[in-house]
C-alpha cells in the first residue's frame, strides 16, 4: 500500500482528523461529544494517514507532556498497519522531541497492539467515556 502519515498542529490537521475521530469515537464509540473535544488538540502534534488517492483513514496525537492519544482508523481499513504507522511516526516524534517516555490510556481490547510497541501495561483498568480502559507507558532506550 502507497501511503504517508503526515504531522502536523491542530490549524493544519483538524479539516481531517474531526471527521475521523467524529466516525470512530462519536458515531462508532458512542463517546459523548463533549468529552471527545478538548483543549489538548491546539496544544498537541498530530498524525494523519493517508492511502494513495490522499484519503485520510487514520488519525492520532501527541500531547506535550509524551501522551498519545485519539488514535483512530475507520472501520473499513482496520488491520493494515494504519495505527501502527501512526503510532510509530508519534513515537518517533516524541523521542525526536526529546520525551524519555510515551504513555497512552489503550482501550483494553487494544492492549496486545501496543504491547507490540514495548508499552507495558501499569495498574488497574478503568473506565474513560464509558469504554474500559488501561494505562500503558513505553520508555526509549
Amino acid at each position: 500500500m502507497n501511503y504517508q502519515v503526515v504531522l502536523g498542529d491542530w490549524a493544519a490537521m483538524a479539516a481531517d482528523a474531526r471527521p475521523l475521530r467524529e466516525e470512530v469515537f462519536i458515531i462508532e464509540q458512542q463517546v459523548p461529544v463533549e468529552l471527545e473535544w478538548d483543549e489538548f488538540d491546539e496544544s498537541s502534534v498530530h498524525a494523519l494517514f493517508y492511502d494513495e488517492n490522499g484519503v485520510a483513514l487514520g488519525t492520532g496525537r501527541l500531547l506535550p507532556d509524551g501522551h498519545i492519544g485519539r488514535m483512530a482508523v475507520r472501520k473499513a481499513a482496520r488491520g493494515n498497519g494504519i495505527g501502527s504507522a501512526i503510532l510509530t511516526a508519534l513515537m518517533n516524534a516524541a523521542r525526536v522531541r526529546g520525551n524519555v517516555e510515551v504513555v497512552l490510556n489503550a482501550q483494553v481490547h487494544a492492549e496486545s497492539f501496543y504491547a507490540r510497541f514495548g508499552f507495558v501495561r501499569e495498574g488497574d483498568v478503568f473506565s474513560d467515556a464509558g469504554i474500559p480502559h488501561i494505562r500503558m507507558r513505553h520508555l526509549f532506550e
